[in-house]
């Protein structure tokens, strides 16, 4: 029943979940291993953050089998907001798509694009304008309305689903990595910090730049390779079995109900930007927003309740696994949180961080925020935790604060979209029907670069001794 069926002379990636298991089993053995610690939490800025001075070792609390199985529960309890985001949004969306006014609407743009020629240019465009969002409000869950439309579009313009939520994930990425204004990443770690805020915003604009430009580069590359050869897409078996693939050829004309439900939608989008951006909207609001324009498209297609409430459960059961997925990767925080190891995991990383060279002491705290972004993945989280520690210590081994900062960032942003542990990622990934091991397998070199550009930035600040202090 439980037997792993082995393809011979292939290997079998490991299914997410099984990923996510292996993970949650060594978090329990972990709070055996690692000695239970305590920093004291202060106000700072209407946020709790570490003291510094304060660490003690405390009695071992060690998180058993059973306990990390009922963390499981409390993990899905935690991230239960973002959870019904994701399935209210997966009912929405797949009620709006079941009109086709989207695919109709996506497949005009497609083939205007074609017969311009400017097609090529939607790649760099797209990612520029989602890399804006990084920037501005670290745009991370915001990415999720807008995956299933990336991947169509990509789709019906001739690359794949990977392209499609690449364009939206990788190019937020790239924002929130180099940010010099969002409130959630660089505006914490700057007050932390005691950095005036938006300080060394010239730096990171030109580090934006750089790091961009990596990651449109990989990406414009892969999806003309997969234009000009499907078969070299990793997705290739999987695409051909999507129902969301459209025929150009054969397109439907855009209908008066088609183009109402089309106006609902992107109606739908200005009010989710401005909601975001303005009004301090969050999930909870923007999946009212979802719903209701569902309910308006239904009612434009004069949908009858029992046809839309099958519709509406059709998309909840395709984001079943994916809302679990996000469940299970906050398991892992919450049995290390249990276990009082994280601030041992911290204290133990600052103290070997202060034994290195000043020469290389910034590469040491860059390589110790991209760890510890595998544990916590919430930029605001890490911020609040990490910062009290590495500014102090930064001036102590010759860092600046500046410095320590851009580490942050950096260390943050780049694996948001590769660990399992983040939870609107493994949400994107569930929206655009794509395996963690099928993206894995995609975008590790392009995390490689990525972090090798970061450790070049965060060298460059180090050397010009970033400031103002």
């Amino acid at each position: 029943m439980f037997g792993v069926k082995k393809r011979k002379g292939r290997f079998e990636a490991p299914h997410v979940f099984v990923i996510l298991f292996t993970l949650i089993i060594a978090a329990s053995i972990m709070t055996y291993l690692i000695p239970a610690g305590h920093f004291e939490r202060v106000e700072l800025g209407g946020r709790m953050v570490i003291d510094p001075e304060s660490f003690v070792y405390v009695e071992q609390t060690p998180v058993g089998i059973f306990a990390a199985l009922n963390c499981i529960t409390a993990g899905i309890g935690e991230v239960s907001e973002i959870i019904a985001f994701l399935l209210i949004m997966g009912g929405s969306f797949h009620v709006i798509q079941s009109t086709d006014a989207i695919k109709i609407g996506i497949g005009r743009i497609a083939v205007a694009g074609a017969k311009s020629g400017r097609d090529k240019f939607l790649i760099p465009v797209l990612m520029a304008a989602f890399a804006a969002g990084g920037v501005v409000f670290g745009m991370a869950e915001e990415t999720l309305p807008f995956i299933a439309i990336m991947v169509i579009l990509a789709m019906s313009m001739g690359f794949d689903s990977i392209t499609g939520a690449a364009i939206a994930l990788v190019g937020a990425c790239a924002g929130v990595s180099c940010s010099a204004m969002s409130p959630f990443t660089v505006g914490v770690a700057q007050t932390i910090a005691e950095l005036p805020l938006l300080s060394g915003w010239q730096f990171r604009m030109c580090s934006l730049v750089f790091m961009f430009t990596i990651a449109v580069t990989y990406i414009y590359r892969y999806a003309m390779k997969v234009r000009k050869n499907p078969e070299a897409s990793l997705m290739y078996e999987l695409d051909r079995e999507r129902s969301d693939i459209l025929n150009l050829e054969d397109l439907e004309e855009l209908t008066g109900r088609h183009k109402a439900v089309l106006a609902i939608f992107f109606g739908m989008m200005v009010i989710l930007v401005l909601g975001v951006m303005k009004w301090g909207w969050g999930i909870t609001q923007m999946s009212s927003l979802f719903l209701a324009a569902s309910i308006a498209s239904a009612a434009v297609f004069r949908m009858r309740f029992n046809q839309y409430a099958v519709t509406f459960a059709q998309g909840l059961e395709s984001l079943a696994v994916g809302a679990t997925v996000v469940g299970l990767s906050r398991a892992v925080l919450v049995i290390l949180t249990q276990g009082n190891i994280i601030d041992t995991i911290l204290f133990s990383s600052s103290s070997l961080l202060s034994q290195i060279p000043a020469a290389v002491s910034s590469l040491g705290i860059y390589l110790f925020q991209c760890l510890l972004n595998f544990l916590i993945p919430s930029g605001s989280g890490q911020a609040a935790v990490s910062i009290p520690i590495l500014a102090p210590l930064g001036d102590l081994i010759g860092v600046t604060r500046q410095t320590t900062v851009v580490a942050f960032q950096l260390g943050d942003a780049i694996s948001n979209i590769l660990t399992p542990t983040s939870g609107y990622f493994m949400a994107a990934l569930s929206l655009a029907n794509i395996p963690w091991e099928k993206w894995v397998k995609w975008i590790l070199p392009l995390i490689g670069l990525q972090y090798l550009g970061g450790a070049v930035v965060v060298m460059i600040a180090q050397f010009i001794h970033l400031g103002p202090f």
